[in-house]
């Protein structure tokens, strides 16, 4: 027979250190006479189990018994109460959007160029959300903050907006993996709640292409390096960040290869080098230690408004970016070139897929030609 209720308050009083057994799984064991914790047999899966109900004598007997009673009831409802009970006194601390972001950003770090060390991926977070709202919990995110937040932006800077949003998304999604009570389709109700964007393209101030060989002279009697890295943009029609971050160990004989990770299309780009380039190069003194090419005098990488800065000094509207529409606007009106060596001097991905698995060459010599007859229009009209 099945003994039960075989503890009394006054025997569990009076007991010495060891187990002793009240029925059906239920045992006290004693650490010393006035001292002990209550546990519960279990079998879970055909595996014998120990179940923690308290200590004692803070745990009377009563209520060790009741609890004992709901771990077996449960258990005949196949629910296993350990599992259940370790998920609802699971503390889980209250994330604040500032360390959910921070979170995200280095999950997702591998991925990003460079390893999102630019801060671009960061950056419409920390101008326009973080300072609202990086302290409050993640969890207490919704559609009306969002909206509150992103509102004033939605539609003057609707590329920024695009982008916080995309990220605060991540970000709670992020947040959902590890456990947090977030609300993963607040992004989608702030979108309905602030509207359509009115989206308005507007184009990189560009230098018309007849008087880009005036500024090219202009600058070439100029020494400092954002003069020059201006220069050698120009003669590549490079993207600025690929100039500031050029290295020496980039250059091969004539031709810049600029790797994978630091282009836009994420992948290598051969840019064949003119003379005119090599001589800036040449031109542009090395900083003792500094890989970069184009450096200040800290050996870091120029500001990315150095170039921009000097333009702007020199009361123009246009931008450095804009000289790779400058460069494609003469080479379709001023050359024979071909499509695809235009859009492949400038790094363009050219044709779908399965058109550049069949097109293997990188049209190396026809860019150089194309290059050199750029050059040649930039110093010498």
């Amino acid at each position: 027979m099945t003994l039960l209720n075989v503890l009394t308050q006054m025997k569990a009083r009076n007991l010495g250190p060891g187990k002793h057994f009240d029925g059906q799984g239920l045992m006290l064991v004693k650490s010393r006479k006035d001292a002990g914790k209550w546990l519960l047999r279990i079998v879970i899966e055909g595996r014998r189990r120990e179940m923690g109900l308290g200590r004692w004598p803070d745990v009377s007997i009563a209520e060790a018994r009741e609890s004992a009673s709901n771990a077996r009831k449960k258990l005949r409802e196949g629910i296993d109460p350990l599992a259940e009970r370790h998920k609802s006194k699971r503390k889980i601390l209250r994330m604040s959007v500032a360390d959910a972001v921070q979170g995200c950003f280095e999950a997702r770090q591998a991925e990003l160029k460079g390893d999102g060390k630019a801060g671009r991926w960061l950056s419409p977070l920390k101008t326009h959300v973080l300072p609202k709202i990086g302290t409050m919990a993640i969890e207490d995110i919704d559609q009306h903050e969002l909206k509150r937040i992103l509102e004033p932006i939605w539609h003057t800077k609707p590329d920024t907006a695009r982008k916080a949003m995309n990220r605060i998304n991540l970000t709670l999604k992020h947040a959902a993996a590890l456990d947090l009570d977030v609300d993963l389709q607040a992004v989608m109700k702030a979108q309905a709640l602030l509207g359509k964007r009115r989206h308005i393209v507007k184009h990189i101030p560009s230098l018309p292409y007849q008087e880009t060989p005036a500024f090219y002279k202009h600058l070439s009697c100029m020494t400092f390096q954002s003069a020059l890295a201006l220069r050698f943009l120009m003669l590549t029609v490079a993207r600025t960040s690929e100039v500031r971050f050029a290295t020496y160990s980039e250059i091969h004989d004539d031709v810049w290869i600029i790797p994978a990770e630091r282009t836009k299309a994420e992948k290598e780009h051969k840019v064949p080098l003119t003379d005119e380039a090599l001589a800036v190069i040449e031109q542009a003194e090395p900083v003792s230690g500094s890989p970069f090419i184009f450096s200040n005098e800290k050996g870091k990488p120029l500001s990315d408004m150095a170039m921009s800065g000097l333009m702007k000094r020199e009361k123009m509207t246009a931008r450095p970016h804009g000289f790779r529409s400058s460069f494609r606007t003469w080479a379709e009106e001023c050359t024979d070139a071909s499509y695809e060596v235009k859009e492949t001097a400038l790094g363009h991905r050219v044709g779908n897929e399965v058109e550049r698995a069949y097109q293997r060459s990188d049209l190396l010599v026809k860019r150089r030609a194309l290059f050199t007859t750029w050059s040649s229009f930039l110093f010498h009209k």
